[in-house]
């Protein structure tokens, strides 16, 4: 039997209580939990595995291996429908190359100024550009266009493919017809590493070496402040502090991607990434 238990968080974590007494009259094979929760231990499981302390400096893929006991690792990687290839067919269109942006994330820290982004953008699709003409596939969630938006001003329309707000699936299946994604630290950005894109992560006040793209064609670059020094500033927290990311120059990003771009040149089909583990 199949089942999917969206999970909606509650104020004083009641959403694990609601969770197992959903899940307290069955009998399990395993259980796993990424969340290292009591959860695991109030239930009838023949097998229970959870996240063991992670290594210093270890990355998240890594970490999550050793609680499967997978080795090698295994290379995140995402499916899709034949409906979700449809309708990115249908929003990517024939247009090649590709760049997709990702100017969004959880907290404001993370967050590249948007008109660096805007401005990135114009040098890659400007003639001469390493893109140039090149058509623009702008990521975000439901509830950041906001942050966004600014990057979608900065497109010429016929150039603009908006993606701000579509389903995870579709996103990914438009992803894998882009040439490079550029974006913040963010789940968007895993999910183009996952879908086999080339992908140019921007990291400030979190751990590239924890958190940085998982996958062949992934690179990161960051402020020229460490993890350290940026969250070790007196009074420093992450859910009020701005941006963190102003030291990052447009050059430096602009540099990164030139050189990811080339790296990739012939490994990558012309106009869309292929997945690569």
């Amino acid at each position: 039997m199949e089942e999917l238990i969206v999970i909606r968080k509650q104020r004083y974590n009641r959403h694990w209580a609601a969770l197992w007494r959903r899940l307290v009259l069955r009998r399990w094979t395993a259980v796993v939990d990424l969340r290292r929760s009591a959860l695991p231990w109030l239930l009838w499981a023949k097998h229970r595995a959870t996240p063991s302390k992670a290594e210093a400096n270890e990355h998240r893929v890594l970490t999550l291996a050793r609680t499967l006991d997978a080795q090698p690792p295994p290379a995140p990687t995402v499916w899709t429908s034949p409906q979700d290839q449809t309708e990115a067919d249908r929003l990517i269109g024939s247009a090649r190359p590709v760049l997709a942006v990702g100017p969004t994330a959880n907290w404001p820290g993370k967050v590249w100024p948007p008109e660096r982004f805007a401005e990135l953008v114009q040098r890659l699709i400007a003639p001469g550009g390493a893109l140039a003409g090149a058509s623009v596939f702008v990521t975000g969630g439901p509830n950041e266009i906001d942050q966004a938006q600014p990057v979608i001003d900065a497109v010429p329309s016929e150039q603009l493919r908006a993606g701000v707000g579509l389903s995870l699936p579709t996103t990914a299946a438009a992803l894998q017809r882009c040439r490079l994604f550029i974006g913040n630290d963010s789940g968007l950005m895993h999910l183009a590493a996952a879908a086999g894109t080339p992908v140019l992560g921007l990291f400030g006040p979190t751990k590239d070496v924890v958190y940085g793209p998982w996958s062949r064609h992934s690179r990161v670059v960051r402020t020229p402040e460490s993890y350290q020094e940026l969250v070790g500033q007196p009074g420093f927290q992450y859910k009020t502090a701005g941006t963190q990311m102003t030291n990052l120059t447009v050059d430096t990003v602009e540099h990164a991607a030139h050189a990811l771009l080339d790296e990739t040149a012939s490994t990558v089909e012309t106009g869309a990434a292929t997945h690569q583990e």
